[in-house]
């Protein structure tokens, strides 16, 4: 069919006809373009194999629903994080499994609108099928080259100082800081005279609570921990549905290092007195932060 309109003129009626829209629909052609770019090798990566279209349109994609729906996240304090500009994200590991790195990129795309290139462990890069992903979506491994690269090109970058120590600690030992490394982030901060925005996560401690390990299995895998939770290996697969609590994420004031000499960076008492500095921040966030949040599992709505 075909809408008639009607237009005066001189005393005359003109009928206008209006033909029919066979246009796709806008999700399909979304999709199709995105499949053949793909197929096409229309698409650019960066130097350290960052995909943005694959991280924004798949990726992200798959995480948002478990990010807004299942964890509720609720970010606080995002006037702190730079708009633009290098900056270095330093927040707390927890969790079992780093589901808190996935959720923290997902919290900086959206409500911030800026990509969160993530410094990762080595052993991520020793796994064939992950470390392909990690690049693909932004991660690099954790070491001064690349974080300076990064920091220094105005990227926003994240890190998580207490590393393995911190993601498989024993649910008893919750929201308490494990040693943070050597203080290299901090290093990488000063060379590139970036802000440092200590960051709290609370939640993740939740959803796999770690009662245990199987360390001799964990040898002979060649991982750092295998985890026994209350699910986990009872339950099998099921058992890591991870549990659905309720999740707070809050920047702190930034810690300027711009007021420093670069060369400052090669001096091991101040780079230990800024990472003690850093930690303690994260820590008076942790502990205000997981007041605040309440029940880790309140009633969905």
């Amino acid at each position: 069919m075909t809408d008639v309109a009607h237009e005066r003129e001189e005393g005359r009626v003109i009928p206008i006809t209006t033909a029919p829209s066979y246009a796709e629909p806008e999700p399909l052609a979304k999709a199709l373009a995105f499949l053949r770019r793909r197929l096409t090798g229309d698409y650019e990566v960066d130097e350290f194999g960052y995909d943005p279209e694959l991280t924004d349109k798949v990726v992200l994609e798959m995480l948002r629903p478990i990010y807004r729906r299942w964890f509720r996240v609720e970010p606080v304090e995002l006037q702190n994080v730079p708009r633009e500009g290098g900056a270095l994200v330093v927040a707390n590991h927890s969790g079992t499994l780093p589901v808190d790195a996935l959720m923290l990129q997902v919290a900086m795309h959206d409500e911030v609108g800026r990509a969160l290139r993530l410094l990762g462990a080595d052993l991520v890069y020793q796994l064939p099928v992950l470390s392909h992903l990690s690049r693909k979506t932004g991660h690099t491994l954790a070491c001064p080259e690349d974080a300076d690269r990064l920091l220094r090109k105005g990227e926003l970058v994240g890190v998580f100082p207490e590393g393995f120590k911190g993601v498989g600690k024993a649910f008893s030992e919750r929201y308490e800081l494990q040693r943070f490394g050597r203080g290299g982030f901090v290093a990488s901060a000063i060379r590139a005279g970036v802000p440092i925005v200590p960051t709290a996560i609370v939640g993740a401690e939740e959803i796999y609570p770690k009662i245990g390990d199987l360390k001799v299995l964990a040898r002979a895998l060649g991982v750092p921990y295998l985890p026994i939770t209350p699910f986990f290996p009872l339950f099998g697969p099921l058992g890591l549905v991870p549990l659905p609590s309720k999740w707070m994420i809050e920047f702190g004031e930034p810690i300027r290092t711009d007021e420093y000499d670069p060369s400052a960076a090669d001096d091991p008492m101040l780079v230990f007195n800024l990472t003690d500095h850093v930690r303690e921040a994260i820590q008076q966030l942790l502990n205000e932060l997981r007041l605040r949040r309440g029940h880790a599992f309140p009633p969905f709505f």
